[in-house]
């Protein structure tokens, strides 16, 4: 944990809320609403978080700003009317003065004083960085997740990106990633990134989606019980039928090729167990947009040492009550750092979590039996639809692991049979998670290929302890206790 060179000065904010995204905005306007002094720290220009993404133009008040399509806006976002209503409130208690709403403040580290938390900030919103405290009684942590990677041969050629990335480029810049696209992976987050790519105008040449539609069948239960999802799906069924986008289930990604840049990629049948032999098919594309799940941004909570274990999917996520909180007193944790589970489940889980910091607990039974019919209907997503199987057979061993470093799935097996059982033990011996990302991109596959090949164990929580959440340069650290003294009071 980050050293202070003095005890805090007296909160300014009754609540901390770190992130803008879904259940960022519903705990911070949960807690105004029931007359908390409400800080909203978050790193974005606008409210909204990667789900309700805008351009970089959008402030608070102004998140269509002038040359915004706003029929295009509305057919990449969902649930806009929940958005809208989330930040009229805002805006209402941030012109009370109830509310401070922090945009362009990445939260670095956190840290724990007695009953209170501070929250350490970089401000990018002015011409230079600097670094800024948030004080409060209580805090909630919103801090969403990140798609997940997977190696594969080929996949750090230029053109293949996330899929989350493909739909930030489409929300943030209106801007196709390519003109002949093949959406692979697994998950339902395929169909709208496929769907939008289709409607931004290129030439989608299929998504190949590695799980079985049959998969569902086993979670029926779980599907009735949140029909809207079904009209939802169908809505981009729709728009794909109507673009000719062909989707095929049982289809898994086995490589990317090119030389300067991605040509093509081969896609294969899968099995339960890895790929059916001679169903390879080379597919030409400029551009692959790539899913396999996403992973929850935890550096925060870990920091404070809140409990965790590990969901259905695989990821680490927090351990939380039926009020959001943490196992820390004080810190309550909503969103996708509590499970993936999208954007609805995030904005009750949210509201639950604000009112709870606020003293003033929900007491609307129809919204708790609401979270737990979203979180059923996430767990049966994960079962439905999980990391395919024998990916780590298909990685070579000149397959890059670790792209900061430029560590080969060669090199890091060669780390395990010297000893190396765990991420950590790896991290040590071979580098992967030592360069720039500090292990964000190549921690869950280095945590997987680990455990394979030791027959340890996986322990995703080796690769997911980062003393730093945020990039903070060590100019802006010198200068830390200056601004600290004369600006705890009022950043």
């Amino acid at each position: 944990m980050p050293t202070s060179p003095s005890e805090p000065a007296a909160p300014t904010a009754d609540v901390v809320v770190v992130g803008a995204g879904p259940a960022g905005l519903a705990a911070a306007t949960a807690a105004g609403a029931r007359g908390a002094r409400v800080a909203l720290v978050d790193a974005g220009t606008a409210p909204g978080g990667q789900y309700w993404r805008h351009p970089a133009t959008a402030r608070l008040g102004s998140v269509d700003p002038p040359g915004v399509d706003e029929d295009a806006l509305a057919r990449l976002h969902h649930g806009l009317k929940d958005y809208r209503r989330l930040l009229d409130l805002l805006e209402r208690q941030v012109g009370a003065g109830t509310t401070r709403y922090l945009s362009q403040h990445h939260a670095w580290a956190v840290e724990q004083y007695g009953e209170t938390f501070t929250v350490h900030a970089i401000d990018r919103s002015g011409p230079t960085e600097r670094t800024v405290p948030v004080t409060g009684h209580r805090l909630v942590l919103a801090p969403g997740a990140y798609d997940r990677q997977v190696p594969f041969p080929g996949w750090t050629l230029p053109g293949v990106l996330t899929a989350g990335g493909a739909q930030a480029l489409l929300k943030g810049n209106g801007v196709a990633a390519g003109s002949r696209v093949v959406v692979a992976g697994t998950g339902p987050f395929l169909l709208p990134v496929a769907a939008g790519l289709a409607t931004a105008g290129a030439d989608v040449v299929g998504v190949h989606e590695a799980s079985m539609a049959r998969a569902w069948l086993r979670h029926s239960g779980a599907v009735l019980r949140n029909a809207n999802k079904l009209g939802e799906g169908l809505g981009y069924a729709t728009t794909l039928a109507r673009h000719r986008v062909p989707v095929r289930s049982r289809s898994v990604l086995v490589a990317a090729h090119g030389t300067d840049r991605l040509e093509a990629v081969t896609v294969a049948r899968a099995t339960a167990d890895g790929t059916v032999p001679g169903s390879e098919q080379r597919l030409d594309c400029d551009t692959l947009a790539v899913g396999w799940g996403f992973t929850p941004q935890l550096e925060l909570p870990l920091e404070l040492g809140c409990e965790t274990r590990i969901d259905t999917d695989g990821s680490l996520v927090c351990v939380v009550d039926d009020d959001q909180q943490t196992s820390v007193p004080g810190v309550l944790v909503a969103g996708e750092a509590c499970g993936v589970g999208g954007a609805v489940l995030a904005l009750v889980e949210g509201a639950i979590a604000g009112a709870a910091a606020a003293g003033v607990p929900v007491t609307d039974v129809r919204l708790r039996r609401q979270r737990t019919t979203l979180a059923s209907f996430a767990a049966a997503m994960h079962r439905a639809h999980p990391v395919p199987a024998g990916w780590t057979d298909r990685v070579t061993g000149d397959t890059v692991v670790c792209r900061c470093e430029e560590v080969t799935a060669g090199r890091l097996r060669q780390s395990v049979d010297a000893g190396a059982t765990d991420a950590r033990a790896a991290k040590l011996t071979a580098r992967p998670g030592m360069g720039w990302c500090q292990g964000r991109v190549c921690g869950y596959a280095t945590a997987c290929l680990t455990s394979a090949w030791s027959g340890t164990p996986y322990r995703p929580e080796l690769a997911a302890t980062r003393p730093v959440a945020a990039p903070v340069t060590f100019g802006t650290l010198v200068v830390r206790g200056q601004h600290e003294s004369g600006d705890r009071a009022d950043p």
